[in-house]
């Protein structure tokens, strides 16, 4: 790893998003409009929104970034740019540390627009400070953006990177938390939850919620949340094949 190369290569994805409008949008917009029609879905329940209006701020951005990571990935290796660019002194964990923090940028901003939309325009109702959550909600976009990068290495078309957010993602919605809480869950279910990376991402989110601070039980599921992003660069440098198939 070179960190020169690996800022190259984030200011080129950086570049490449700024003459994207469509996705840009998508990935700060979006989450926002998902937050205010869940918002507005619940509007004569208050009560419903301030439960479930957190764990949203961590599954819509983390959903996002992962489907939008995993084809802009899967783009470059079918075009060949991303053999290309393994023809200069370039390793692969410097192209996905680019990759990632290009998108962690992007989800700093993400972040605080859902967030202040949440807090400031829906009333979200939380215990904890703000800027605590801010912090959560960008490690879950991260989060997301780590999750397809690694995903992207299984895929050999776009469309198969599209097919692979239910198989990766939509499992763990189910099990987050978010529907049922996960001390609820069938014993086996629980298991199985206790090894998904965003059950801990929506604990940290309730757990700002509650007014638990990092030096709480909140900062040790913030801490798992950032060894999972970790574990998936890491292996997706080990996965990534350096030519196109």
């Amino acid at each position: 790893m070179t960190p020169r190369v690996t800022f190259a290569v984030a200011a080129r994805v950086l570049a490449q998003l700024r003459r994207d409008h469509r996705t840009v949008a998508m990935l700060i917009v979006l989450p926002a409009l998902l937050v205010s029609l869940m918002w507005w879905m619940f509007t004569d329940s208050p009560m419903v929104f301030d439960r479930v209006g957190g764990p949203l701020l961590a599954v819509f951005p983390s959903i996002i970034m992962f489907v939008v990571t995993s084809v802009a990935t899967l783009r470059e290796r079918s075009s060949g740019t991303l053999s290309r660019l393994f023809t200069m002194p370039m390793g692969k964990l410097d192209f996905l540390l680019g990759y990632a923090l290009a998108f962690a940028l992007i989800a700093v901003v993400q972040a605080l627009v859902v967030v202040s939309i949440a807090l400031y325009l829906l009333d979200l109702d939380i215990q904890g400070a703000a800027w605590q959550l801010g912090v959560v909600a960008v490690l879950d976009g991260v989060l997301g953006t780590a999750l397809g990068l690694f995903a992207s290495a299984f895929a050999a078309t776009e469309f198969q990177a599209v097919q692979m957010m239910p198989a990766v993602m939509i499992p763990q919605i189910l099990l987050c938390g978010l529907l049922v809480p996960r001390d609820q869950l069938p014993t086996v279910l629980q298991a199985l939850s206790d090894v998904l990376p965003l059950s801990y991402a929506v604990d940290a989110v309730i757990g700002v919620a509650k007014g638990n601070g990092f030096t709480t039980g909140t900062g040790a599921d913030t801490l798992v949340v950032l060894g999972f992003i970790l574990a998936a660069l890491g292996l997706g440098a080990a996965t990534l094949k350096r030519r196109t198939a």
